[in-house]
């Protein structure tokens, strides 16, 4: 279900663009909508690629093996707005709420986001995105940081997300969402050169 955000985080003047907009947009690149502005993200670093993968892997396994939903990785439009349209780098969507899985997209807030940081995305995944995430009562964020790193996980409450836990080299990762899930962070996390 596309949510309708009574704030805007831009000025009047602006002019937004729409969903329809998004879709005539080239495949040849990767967009996403944010606030009725289109934004073109660049090709991912090889430590962002690995990362994605080795999460990935692990947590499409395990919701696989307990039939808790279905996880997708980028490039997935997911439509949480008429103005805004992402493109998480990980998802999960529980099989309560699989009616949100289209054809073509994803119609709604997933359950759990992840998103990987890079140079290009930090800023915008860490204050933009994280309030419409908010906004749009994505109950999960994780925040994976590859340079230092970390995965800071956030807990969607009452009063907005809330910082449940940050792991580094040496923890293991958890879900509050998704009991019994565990990552080494020392396996998901490129060797150093």
């Amino acid at each position: 279900m596309i949510r309708t955000r009574a704030v805007s985080r831009s000025s009047p003047e602006t002019t937004k663009l729409t969903f329809e907009d998004y879709l005539q947009t080239s495949d040849d690149e990767r967009y996403e909508l944010l606030d009725g502005a289109l934004t073109t993200m660049p090709a991912p670093s090889i430590a962002h690629q690995h990362v994605a993968m080795k999460l990935g892997t692990r947590l499409d396994s395990f919701v696989e093996e307990a039939n808790l939903g279905v996880v997708f990785s980028a490039p997935t439009d997911v439509v949480l707005t008429q103005t805004d349209v992402v493109q998480p780098d990980l998802m999960f969507i529980s099989s309560e709420r699989a009616g949100i899985v289209t054809t073509a997209n994803i119609q709604g807030a997933p359950d759990l986001i992840v998103e990987i940081r890079s140079d290009s995305t930090a800023e915008r995944d860490e204050t933009l995105k994280r309030q419409l995430y908010e906004e749009c009562s994505v109950q999960e964020y994780w925040l994976v940081d590859p340079e230092a790193r970390t995965i800071t996980v956030l807990l969607l409450g009452e009063d907005g997300y809330a910082e449940a836990a940050t792991y580094t080299e040496g923890h293991t990762l958890t879900s509050p969402m998704l009991e019994g899930f565990a990552a080494n962070l020392d396996e998901i996390f490129p060797i150093r050169p």
